[in-house]
């Protein structure tokens, strides 16, 4: 048991680890074109930034599954790297249909994987949410500055 929480905790960390990378690289990324963006999409502008910000979260989201995924399949937890995929997603977003499980000696690491998604989830609606309140907080004192 004490082994599944060791690797449980490494493996959160790496998740942690890549999603303040790519959330600090769209970050970037998105001060640096907001202009571009304006110019090219004119009155969409705002959909495509946004577009662009939740594609990139859900990219961080992905790679977190596949390490989940990866980990249980080199250490033989599941038989298949489509069966690895499907339980780490369905853990990962709290699913958790229950059709493929883990062995015994590997299960604890499933409610690791479950809690993890779930904090993970919440930063990444927050960062949406403050993208999105950035773009129209923006463009509401732009307004003011009008009147």
């Amino acid at each position: 048991m004490l082994i599944q929480m060791i690797i449980g905790a490494v493996l959160i960390a790496l998740t942690v680890i890549i999603h303040a990378v790519v959330l600090d690289k769209l970050i970037k990324f998105l001060g640096h074109s907001h202009h571009a963006m304006f110019k090219q999409f004119k009155l969409n502008w705002r959909m495509v930034t946004l577009m662009v910000t939740v594609l990139g979260v859900f990219s961080a989201h992905i790679l977190q599954i596949w390490l989940w995924a990866l980990f249980y399949l080199g250490v033989g937890a599941s038989l298949n790297l489509e069966e690895a995929l499907y339980y780490s997603t369905s853990t990962f977003t709290t699913v958790g249909f229950g059709d493929v499980l883990l062995s015994d000696e590997w299960r604890l690491l499933g409610a690791f994987q479950s809690a993890n998604g779930f904090i993970l989830f919440g930063w990444s609606t927050a960062f949406i949410f403050e993208v999105m309140s950035k773009l129209y907080q923006r463009d509401n004192i732009s307004r003011q500055g009008k009147n």
